[in-house]
């Protein structure tokens, strides 16, 4: 498994960045949609990009599940900061699971998340914590941002 904070991927605009460019020293790597049930998570994710310094939010989002992320990229920032004031990076939509899952999440989802599950993203808002070493840690959609216990 390569260190996830190298490998590249695309931001919004249209060029290619990775985790460690983004800067911080731990990064929430999350897989986002505007119109799923779990789309409130923004908030969350908002308020710990805010409060803490050394960790850097990165939304990926994603029309995979139940089409719930149809926008456009202008249209998905607008929308997420209209109404969750979102500030942290959205990069450019993409696939986190199949043929064409971006190779970030190729590397991610080898780790397992507290119940076992590895393998294939089950549905928006799986989150994935990176550490400076390159360690990562996987937390289902149904854990909320409040408690990762960062």
């Amino acid at each position: 498994m390569g260190n996830p904070l190298d490998i590249p991927f695309a931001t919004m605009d249209g060029e290619q960045t990775t985790l460690r460019a983004l800067g911080g020293s731990r990064w929430l790597v999350v897989n986002v949609a505007s119109a799923c049930g779990a789309t409130p998570q923004y908030a969350g994710l908002q308020a710990l990009h805010e409060e803490h310094e050394d960790l850097t939010v990165v939304g990926f989002p994603c029309n995979q599940f139940g089409r719930q992320e149809p926008g456009t990229h202008d249209e998905i920032c607008e929308f997420t900061s209209s109404t969750y004031n979102v500030t942290f990076p959205l990069m450019a939509k993409g696939d986190v699971n199949g043929e064409n899952r971006l190779p970030l999440y190729a590397t991610l989802c080898q780790t397992a998340d507290a119940s076992g599950h590895d393998g294939d993203i089950r549905w928006n808002f799986e989150k994935f914590i990176v550490a400076e070493d390159g360690s990562v840690q996987r937390f289902s959609s149904g854990v909320k941002p409040a408690a990762l216990n960062l």
